[in-house]
């Protein structure tokens, strides 16, 4: 019988680019409906009109996950008129690295043989028994691939050194923080102490929208953000490949808090996005106007920030254990809070019960939003 891991996995489909320039979707199993098939193909590089080559992209739409891997068919092969080719598996679980070198092999099979049977043996090796064994095209173990591990596989940390004064003096009525022009992927070495603004958005459930040109960029950056509140343990908050199209966006506006992922420029003027828009190629992080008071900055951020940026200069420390120094700070606050709901009417924190306790205004604002986004706040 098939794993809890395994069962993750609802499909595979299969998107050829052929000698003439056409690329078609030529087959699936068991099944992918039209709106997700063309969400995959839109995201496949092989439809687009650019020149760019992804060899393996990650997203979610609607709930599921979706993993794609491309590569170039060079002769000899059975594949004689196709010169590229995509595998999309699509699941419930997220988990890129277990995903992409499962697409590999399903892949290379399919070059070798030229024939999708061979590829859906491999694909339901892996569904009813976790793995699969070939000399020729590589073996995989799905209990290889720990979802802890694809967790903490995004950079909070970065091994570059913290390049940014540790002032805290900013605004947020749509006035941009700008930083430094280089990108770095890990987000504590880019923004310094104003990761504060990060985490205090990904702790209160905003919508975070991420842009950069580089689609590879924008997976690295925004798939680590979610580990800024590592109790909640959520990466389905994590949308890093969106177009900006009806279907995708329709979906997004569902979601009541979210991290979304766009290499369209345009996406900057699209304000009704995002309450938190982060421009990586220039370094520069803008608050919207409408979430201005919800994300007001005060002492207990500023202690936050700097634990944040003194843990990840530690050159002692790993990714994994900066986010557990962050994670403890929050828990503290958690806890904090928790007492304080204890105190009221069904454990529900009130906002009169709040002010009762005379904290500094921006903590006091800070504590009443993330009480509603732990859902133990009584209106």
């Amino acid at each position: 019988m098939a794993s809890t891991e395994t069962q993750s996995m609802q499909s595979i489909g299969l998107i050829e680019k052929d000698v003439n320039g056409d690329t078609l979707w030529v087959w699936c199993y068991p099944a992918v409906s039209s709106e997700l098939r063309q969400v995959l193909l839109t995201k496949c590089c092989l439809t687009q009109s650019n020149e760019e080559f992804h060899t393996f992209v990650f997203g979610q739409f609607c709930r599921t996950w979706y993993y794609i891997s491309a590569m170039a068919v060079h002769e000899p092969t059975a594949l004689n008129k196709v010169t590229h080719l995509s595998v999309a598996v699509t699941a419930k679980d997220f988990n890129p690295e277990k995903y992409a070198a499962l697409n590999r092999i399903l892949c290379r099979t399919y070059i070798k043989y030229g024939s999708p049977v061979k590829m859906m043996e491999v694909y339901i090796a892996v569904l009813t028994k976790g793995v699969c064994q070939s000399e020729e095209n590589g073996s995989f173990l799905i209990k290889d691939y720990d979802v802890r591990q694809a967790f903490l596989a995004g950079s909070i940390k970065g091994n570059d050194e913290i390049r940014f004064p540790l002032n805290f003096s900013f605004r947020v009525n749509m006035i941009s923080i700008v930083i430094d022009k280089c990108f770095v992927s890990d987000v504590v070495s880019q923004f310094g102490m104003e990761t504060i603004i990060l985490y205090t958005a990904v702790m209160l459930k905003k919508r975070i929208a991420v842009h950069h040109p580089r689609i590879e960029a924008l997976l690295e950056f925004t798939r680590a953000l979610p580990a800024l509140a590592w109790h909640r343990k959520d990466w389905s908050i994590l949308h890093p490949y969106v177009h900006l199209c009806d279907n995708e966006l329709e979906h997004l506006s569902k979601c009541p808090g979210y991290i979304a992922g766009f290499v369209d420029p345009e996406v900057s003027n699209r304000t009704e996005l995002f309450d938190v828009f982060v421009n990586l190629p220039e370094s520069i992080i803008t608050i919207s106007k409408s979430a201005k008071e919800s994300m007001m900055m005060g002492k207990l951020h500023k202690e936050i920030g700097h634990l944040i940026v003194q843990s990840a200069e530690d050159t002692e420390k790993s990714d994994s254990h900066v986010i557990k120094d962050i994670s403890m700070k929050t828990k503290q606050i958690l806890t904090h809070l928790g007492s304080l709901a204890d105190q009221c009417e069904g454990s529900k924190i009130t906002m009169e019960h709040l002010k009762q306790q005379h904290f500094p205004s921006a903590t006091e604002n800070f504590l009443f939003h993330l009480a509603a986004a732990e859902q133990i706040l009584r209106i």
